[in-house]
């Protein structure tokens, strides 16, 4: 396997966006897109598995990690164009495209708008709509009036792994705290921006690549109905429900990875 160390691009509106390859250039990329509150670490626990088929293509989305932090609120149509930005940068022109949570709406936008980037789809613990609006303003004026993320990471993390995890010290889980405190309030609060204002409930029907839509069936973030509700919207979407709450690449590993290798290498 070879891989490279952490580089970046720069997007239109000039945002460092900063990303990694790893596994043989020789094997089809598969584009991995993360949630909000992570960086591309959260993939850390699947690159081994991942890279025997793909060359896996991670990269902190704006407002993460160690790119760019820009003030104000993000909109999904913004957060698209910089995975396109970024394809275009590095000359590929079609990639599998894996997204969890906010990474999976960004995947849908992809499917939407540049269906002839993507091959396949895996769309994980994610949702086509994640409203009403207005839920959304409170917790994003309030994390921007907090001294730092502490509150917001504890609620994350409750949100994200079971009971089981969350006693004593998983080093997994920790290795997330530590993600989660380390992130700007202002990346984390423009991404919620973004999730608070789409709606692709009518138009994830436009998409037409092959995709598979996974849930958690103990996730309360995007529920097993979102997933169910948006494989029911696109077309031929096929749906798998894993024992997990809302990091499924993580809680349920083997079963993740077994799931998608087997619908992205299944022959057309």
């Amino acid at each position: 396997m070879t891989s490279q160390t952490r580089t970046a691009i720069t997007t239109g509106d000039g945002v460092r966006i900063v990303y990694r390859f790893d596994g043989d250039e020789n094997k089809p990329v598969l584009l991995l897109s993360n949630s909000i509150g992570t960086d591309l670490h959260m993939w850390d626990g699947q690159v081994s598995a991942l890279t025997e088929h793909f060359r896996l293509l991670r990269y902190d989305a704006r407002g993460h990690g160690a790119s760019d932090v820009p003030s104000g609120p993000y909109s999904l149509d913004r957060l698209g164009r910089d995975v396109v930005e970024l394809l275009d940068a590095l000359g590929l022109q079609r990639v599998h495209v894996l997204g969890l949570s906010l990474g999976g709406i960004v995947a849908q936008w992809l499917g939407i708008h540049v269906p002839e980037r993507v091959d396949r789809l895996v769309l994980s613990n994610t949702a086509a709509y994640l409203g009403p609006a207005n839920q959304w303003d409170r917790p994003i004026a309030e994390l921007l009036e907090a001294s730092d993320m502490q509150v917001t990471a504890e609620r994350f993390l409750h949100n994200w792994f079971p009971a089981r995890m969350l006693q004593g010290d998983d080093e997994v889980v920790e290795g997330f705290r530590r993600t989660l405190l380390a992130t700007q309030r202002e990346g984390v609060a423009g991404s919620w921006a973004a999730v608070r204002d789409y709606d692709l409930r009518r138009t994830a029907t436009l998409i037409h690549n092959p995709t598979l839509v996974v849930a958690g069936e103990h996730d309360t973030v995007t529920s097993a109905d979102h997933g169910k509700e948006l494989a029911a919207t696109v077309p031929g979407a096929r749906f798998t429900v894993l024992p997990t709450v809302h990091m499924a690449n993580v809680e349920a590993q083997a079963e993740f990875v077994d799931a998608v290798v087997a619908f992205l290498t299944e022959q057309s």
